[in-house]
């Protein structure tokens, strides 16, 4: 511990990029640890092409980084959706900072950015953090089949 010449004990230096990383690993780890299939898996180079654009189901890919508080903020309304679509629609999440070739490619600018992927497409795009409601009514609007509703229960549920 540094010593301080004006105090008459030794005082600890905490510094905010110290407790910054502090929280992030928290954040990190939170998220890596989301329970139920699909959100847990991160996608990255190796597995994009067998995870998302051969999926014989629907999914919808996070781009996120564990720095970003708009990322955080969406967390809970991720797992809202995510509850919500379970069996339907496959949700996977994918680090934009360990994969810049994958943001590169599909324009990713801002976080969090959701696509919806069917059938290998995007069929929609939803920038920023959003709530439940607003990511649900988009993904309905974009599904190919609309006798399928993404939704549990009857599809006029949310509306």
């Amino acid at each position: 511990m540094p010593y301080n010449k004006h105090f008459a004990f030794p005082i600890a230096i905490w510094h905010s990029h110290c407790n910054n990383q502090l929280l992030n690993a928290t954040h990190v780890k939170r998220m890596n640890a989301m329970p139920d299939e699909g959100f847990g898996l991160e996608v990255g180079k190796a597995n994009f092409d067998s995870e998302v654009l051969r999926s014989q189901r629907p999914v919808l890919v996070v781009f996120w980084t564990p720095w970003s508080s708009a990322c955080r903020a969406a967390e809970p309304a991720l797992n809202e959706v995510r509850r919500e679509i379970s069996g339907r629609v496959r949700l996977v999440k994918i680090n934009a900072d360990k994969n810049p070739h994958l943001s590169l490619w599909y324009g990713i600018q801002s976080l969090p950015t959701l696509l919806y992927f069917g059938n290998g497409v995007v069929l929609a795009r939803i920038v920023g953090a959003a709530s439940k409601e607003a990511i649900l009514a988009q993904l309905e609007s974009s599904t190919p089949n609309k006798g399928d509703s993404l939704i549990s229960g009857s599809s006029n549920e949310h509306k």
